[in-house]
């Protein structure tokens, strides 16, 4: 079995069309077509439906697409442990929350690479649900997860039933940030009641397993409000809350010196509902990590704790 159909077939469904997938390939559409039905003869199923907008996925075209797609990614990294270019090169792909402490413990761990090897780092910021996919179809090996407790039981069992483990990296509870301009950055505390009159910033793609439906972000009915600015970058996030003073947003704890130089406060606000949330570390069942993993994970471990300490 050519090991490219794979490929082709995994290109055919992230396009939905097989013209748009021979286009990509650089292959002509009946050659395409021929090494799909070559695919599924040869195992015997039905990938892809045909259709008069495109091609659709089938029940059992998802699960053998599922495994094309571990297959390419060990054939992949297999590739890479004999190829000579990367016996060196230092290399990290993992998917984490939009989070500054996160950001921050990168910054330490690319800080601490011999930049007299090569270097390939890959950090894709991404919400929960696409982190936990990502390990799933064998995009990344780990991942770090950010969920409110009150939410645990639906991601651990999901993570459980997909075979993904899971390590605690940090408990918290969720701090009110905002611009030291704000007018309640000098309030000694601070209610639910007082942001009422104030715009929330919140992510606009949150996920909860088996809440949320496939692709779509999970809304709050009972919490949301009528001041609230959707963002999905962190960058977005920070220059709202230190440019708008009567902005304001639910965060993990942030690094003293991300504070001061985003001219930016955090303050402790009990709510109703709590705003306790743990971020978790993800990653496929029997997985070895390798030296440069173990090297990241402890540069965030040692930011979380001299962060604990100071709080």
């Amino acid at each position: 079995m050519n090991m490219l159909y794979f490929k082709y077939a995994i290109e055919v469904e992230r396009t939905g069309s097989i013209t748009q997938a021979a286009d990509n390939l650089f292959m002509g559409q009946p050659s395409l077509s021929k090494a799909i039905k070559e695919l599924e003869d040869a195992f015997g199923i039905t990938i892809f439906k045909r259709t008069s907008k495109g091609v659709v996925v089938t029940p059992k075209g998802k699960e053998f697409l599922k495994y094309a797609k571990k297959v390419i990614a060990q054939i992949d990294e297999m590739k890479a442990i004999c190829s000579d270019d990367n016996f060196n090169k230092q290399i990290l792909n993992i998917s984490v929350p939009r989070s500054s402490y996160i950001a921050k413990a990168v910054t330490n761990f690319i800080s601490s690479l011999d930049i007299e090897k090569g270097i390939e780092i890959n950090i894709k910021e991404t919400n929960s649900m696409e982190a936990i996919h990502s390990i799933i179809e064998s995009q990344f090996n780990l991942g770090i997860i950010r969920y409110e407790t009150v939410y645990e039981n639906y991601f651990i069992d999901f993570l459980n039933n997909k075979d993904i483990m899971h390590d605690v990296i940090w408990e918290f509870d969720s701090l009110v940030t905002m611009s030291k301009e704000n007018p309640l950055a000098a309030s000694e505390k601070i209610s639910e009641d007082d942001l009422e009159k104030y715009i929330e910033i919140k992510f606009g793609d949150i996920s909860i397993p088996y809440i949320s439906k496939e692709g779509e972000s999970y809304v709050d009915k009972n919490k949301e409000r009528k001041r609230v600015i959707y963002v999905y970058e962190r960058s977005s996030q920070i220059d709202l809350l230190s440019n708008i003073p009567i902005t304001y947003m639910w965060e993990s704890p942030i690094p003293n010196e991300y504070l001061e130089r985003y001219n930016l406060v955090q303050k402790t606000c009990k709510t109703k509902k709590g705003n306790r949330c743990k971020d978790v570390l993800i990653y496929p069942k029997n997985y070895s990590f390798n030296e440069l993993e173990k090297r990241f994970l402890d540069k965030l471990h040692e930011l979380k704790n001299s962060m604990v300490h100071i709080r």
